[in-house]
Parts: C-alpha cells; sequence; structure tokens
C-alpha cells in the first residue's frame, strides 16, 4: 500500500501543509455552531472540517447526533470557507447520506472498527469511490482487528487510506480517557510503513489541558496529522465537553508544537545515535537473560508448591511485590502505568510457567 505517498500528493494537490490537521466540535450541534466554528477555524492552521453527524452512545437516551440534517450544515460551511469536511460513518446509510452532500473524508469509529460485518457494509457502499477513509482502532487493544478493517477497505478497491489513532479503552487506573497503547500503533506503522496515521488527541486525553502533550508525542513519533476536536463554547457542548478546545486555544497548540525532522544529519550525529543505540541493545539482552532466570525460579517455585498441593496464586504475595515495585519504580524515575504493566505481564508469564508445572 503506497497510501502515505498517495495522501502527501493529495495534501499538495489540495494546497494543504503537512502534518494533517483536522478539527471541529465532537458534534455537530446547531447551523450556528457548525458555521461559527468553521469560519474560525479558516484562520487556524485546519485542513479539514470535522464534526459528528451520528454518535454511538453507550446508553439510550444520551445525544445520539442531529443526523442528516447536520450534513447540509456541513456543506455550507465548506461552500463558505472552503474548508474540507469530514465526519463518521457507522453503515452504508450513513455513507449514502455523506456521499450525496459532498464530505470529501470518511471516517469509521472505534466502535463501528470491532465490528467485521459493519466494516465490510461500509466498504460495500464505498466501492468504486476515491474517498479517503480514515479507520480508527477498535474500542479494545486488538491489532488483528484494526489490520482486518484496513484490509477489508483496502480489498473494496478503495486506495485512498489511513488510520486514526484514539487510544483503547482500559479498566486500570490511568491518566488517560483512553490508554494510548503507543506500542500498537507503532506495530502498525511496522507493518504498513506506508500508510498515513492520524492521532486523535482529544479522545486519548479525555481532558483539554492534556491534547497539547498528546499531540507532541504524536509528531515525535512521526504521525502524519492530528484530529482535535474544537468547539466555540467547548464547556457547554453536547458531547464530550471536557475534551474540546476552543478555536483560539488551537491555534496556540499548533504553533507551539514541533514537528520533528524523519533522520538527522552528518557523521557526528549518526555516531552518537548508533553508540547509544549499542548500549540500549546490550542492556535489552541482559534485560532477556535476567527474565529467563526468573522464569526458571518461578517453575522451581511451581514445583515446590506441587509438592503441597498448593494453588498458584498467592494474592497476598503478589499484591506485596506490586506495592513494592511500583515505590521503587518511583524512586527509579519509572511511572506507575509503566511499573504496573511490566510487572503484571512478568506475573502473568510466572502463573503460566507454574500452572503448567502443577498440570504436569
Amino acid at each position: 500500500m503506497e497510501n502515505k505517498k498517495e495522501l502527501r500528493n493529495w495534501l499538495d494537490k489540495m494546497n494543504l501543509t503537512h502534518p494533517l490537521l483536522i478539527a471541529g466540535p465532537c458534534s455537530a450541534e446547531t447551523e450556528e455552531q457548525v458555521l461559527k466554528t468553521a469560519h474560525q477555524l479558516k484562520n487556524t492552521d485546519t485542513n479539514v472540517f470535522r464534526a459528528g453527524i451520528w454518535k454511538p452512545r453507550t446508553r439510550p437516551g444520551m445525544f445520539e447526533g442531529v443526523g442528516a440534517i447536520g450534513l447540509k450544515w456541513m456543506q455550507r460551511a465548506k461552500e463558505e470557507t472552503g474548508l474540507l469536511l469530514t465526519t463518521e460513518v457507522a453503515n452504508a446509510a450513513h455513507v449514502e447520506l455523506a456521499l450525496e452532500h459532498d464530505i470529501d473524508i470518511f471516517w469509521i469509529g472505534a466502535r463501528t472498527t470491532v465490528s467485521p460485518f459493519n466494516i465490510q457494509e461500509i466498504a460495500d457502499a464505498l466501492r468504486g469511490t476515491d474517498k479517503i477513509v480514515l479507520i480508527k482502532n477498535p474500542v479494545n487493544p486488538d491489532l488483528s482487528l484494526w489490520l482486518g478493517a484496513v484490509e477489508r477497505i483496502y480489498k473494496a478497491d478503495i486506495k485512498n487510506i489511513g488510520v486514526i489513532h484514539r487510544g483503547f479503552s482500559t479498566y486500570q487506573k490511568s491518566k488517560y480517557r483512553n490508554n494510548p497503547e503507543w506500542q500498537l500503533a507503532i506495530e502498525l506503522q511496522n507493518k504498513f510503513p506506508d500508510l498515513p496515521m492520524i492521532c486523535d488527541p482529544s479522545h486519548i486525553a479525555g481532558k483539554r489541558d492534556m491534547i497539547f502533550d498528546v499531540s507532541q508525542i504524536a509528531l515525535d513519533l512521526n504521525f502524519d496529522g492530528l484530529m482535535i476536536e474544537t468547539h466555540p463554547d467547548p464547556d457547554n457542548a453536547w458531547s464530550d465537553a471536557a475534551q474540546q478546545v476552543t478555536p483560539n486555544m488551537l491555534e496556540k497548540i499548533t504553533q507551539e508544537l514541533k514537528v520533528r525532522k524523519e533522520a538527522g544529519e552528518g557523521d557526528e550525529f549518526k555516531s552518537s545515535l548508533q553508540k547509544l543505540r549499542t548500549k540500549i541493545d546490550e542492556i535489552d539482552d541482559r534485560l532477556l537473560h535476567l527474565l529467563s532466570d526468573r522464569m526458571r525460579i518461578s517453575e522451581d517455585i511451581g514445583r515446590v508448591k506441587k509438592s503441597q498441593n498448593v494453588a498458584v496464586l498467592q494474592t497476598t504475595r503478589w499484591n506485596e511485590i506490586l506495592g513494592k515495585m511500583i515505590l521503587d519504580g518511583e524512586k527509579l524515575g519509572l511511572s506507575e502505568e509503566f511499573v504496573l504493566r511490566m510487572f503484571k505481564a512478568i506475573h502473568q508469564e510466572s502463573i503460566n510457567k507454574q500452572a503448567k508445572i502443577l498440570d504436569s
């Protein structure tokens, strides 16, 4: 897939900047709100105006979008400002209505990505068009579902494809609304290096004061653009009020963001980077050997437990270890979130090792 090249060609053809900036309200609420937001965004670095027309809500009774009437408001905003348009589609009916109203870019939401049936329906409805389709990651951290959605859209002969990283739901304590799980986005990039990657810092952060930091991380990871929810009066927005910013705040964020070069230059830079990478390689090798030693000890513990018919999981011991590691990790400059994830993975592997011993 040469989508990244095609997207950049598309940006050049439309006289748009890179990285791409998509901005607009979480939801289209009124015609006045849509037009006001679009006109204010016209004076920023925004390339594409976004607004949710149909809103998938967790429970009935919540605001589920204004529906097709909002597409007319967006169409008028395009006529008055020249901004391109994007909205979320979740089924064939949405696609048909969006096509009728000259929507330029279609995005598929996280709740839709989890359903191969819905993805296929959207792919079939878009077959034969030259529209750009951006696919958000699924709600849960499942790379196969994300890749599967991309493949279904691509097999429908839709070549202008990109993805949106909006973070993943988690039951664990986190400062984010949706945990970024950056490594999954990086893994997807490794599998499809030419696939354009957009970051949605609004849904990752869940709070407007964190949007700059998440956006900068995304640009540091060489993302191709940002989708930032923007509203003229965010505190009174009808949906996701806490994570929306004003157009003025958006402009301030984009002015302060730093776009990194893809590669450095000069022999001194390359030499310094290689030396540091060699050190990391050596530490990684030691880490693997230490983890292997730890797992062998876990197997020995499993044998001791088997001799006394003792259960694998010892909750008190595990909680003691986790509490100590979190405190020690903080002293060493490691975040609680990282320590939790790392030791939970180690603990799970230890349980697997011991369980095999007990069952043998």
